[in-house]
């Protein structure tokens, strides 16, 4: 089958940081695997790191954490699809990933796609509505539904793929106020587009903007560069509110959240499918939910940049994308 991999870690300027390679085919499914064709994909930042960072081991590893395609086989215990069921899902950083013809994938962290949608911008979705799903209404514990007019949600890195669902869940999912941050005019206006109430300018003084809504922030998501926004974010937090956090590439100064008797916690969404948790059908519902208010309308796709079919030189180019800091939304790739 044909899969893009790479073989060492490698700055993406490199020609063979990335490189088209023929494999074996995955082996027929196992449990509650399923073997997908994969349609399309979609890139993220996880996919850069890996690459640049992590040794691929003894043999090329294949990379790709979105996915959207078919089932063409199922393993003897699966109990959620069949063959020719349309999917999306992410996949998790200790298996192969979806940059290859056909993928093996656990139906408990799978999807039905959304009907509304191509392959490639359903790709755009799985990883960042899982991750900004799990960080909202599991970590940070925002109620849904309830009317919370002097109260507001915090989402620090308006721009990115994370960023543009947890927007999106926030404003039309809870009754709170929903404050993004940007830095460029187009991120501001994409933002605003998604359904920011009001967007901060994060290249200035956040904590005095926010002081001048006179809202009470219970509620922060600090998608990217946390070490820088640290301080604003101690500054701006409710008395017992609650952090969320993806990165962190040095040390926090966590007492400063004691005055407040606030809380940090992480959100990592490859966690339930590593430690396969009791609970780990529950990214399969999730996902379920988001492709219903997909097709109800409720949620737009963040497909950005469509960088044509799935190719070294075209993953090559969406991983420079994402290592710019400047994408919006998601790139997708579609077809081998």
């Amino acid at each position: 089958m044909k899969a893009i991999a790479y073989t060492k870690p490698a700055p993406i300027e490199a020609e063979d940081a990335l490189v088209e390679l023929d494999l074996p085919a995955p082996a027929a499914p196992q449990g509650r695997e399923l073997l997908v064709e994969i349609r399309a994909v979609s890139v993220n930042p996880v996919d850069a790191k890996q690459r640049r960072s992590v040794e691929p081991g003894p043999t090329p590893r294949v990379l790709g954490f979105d996915g959207a395609g078919v089932v063409r086989a199922v393993g003897p215990e699966a109990e959620l699809f069949r063959p020719g069921d349309e999917v999306f899902y992410a996949g998790v950083v200790n298996r192969p990933g979806t940059n290859a013809e056909l993928h093996l994938v656990d139906e408990r962290i799978v999807g039905p796609k959304p009907r509304s949608l191509s392959f490639a911008e359903a790709a755009s979705l799985p990883l960042t509505s899982i991750t900004a799903w799990e960080a909202l209404f599991d970590r940070l514990q925002m109620p849904q539904g309830m009317p919370q007019p002097r109260r507001g949600v915090l989402i620090l890195g308006g721009g990115g793929g994370v960023a543009s669902i947890a927007i999106q869940l926030a404003r039309q999912l809870t009754g709170t106020n929903v404050l993004a941050s940007a830095g460029r005019a187009e991120t501001r206006a994409w933002c605003e587009q998604l359904g920011a109430h009001h967007v901060l300018d994060h290249t200035g003084d956040i904590a005095t903007q926010v002081k001048i809504m006179g809202l009470s922030i219970p509620y922060i998501f600090g998608i990217n560069r946390t070490e820088a926004h640290w301080p604003a974010i101690c500054a701006v937090l409710a008395p017992f509110g609650l952090v969320c956090v993806i990165d962190q590439t040095g040390p926090l100064d966590l007492s400063k959240l004691r005055p407040k008797s606030g809380g940090l916690v992480f959100e990592g969404m490859f966690t339930r499918a590593l430690f396969q948790t009791p609970d780990m059908i529950g990214q399969h519902r999730l996902l379920a939910e988001v492709s219903r208010l997909v097709d109800a309308g409720v949620l737009r796709h963040t497909a950005t940049e469509h960088l044509g079919r799935i190719t070294a030189a075209n993953l090559r180019r969406g991983h420079a994308l994402v290592e710019s800091g400047a994408l919006r939304g998601k790139a997708v790739l579609e077809g081998f």
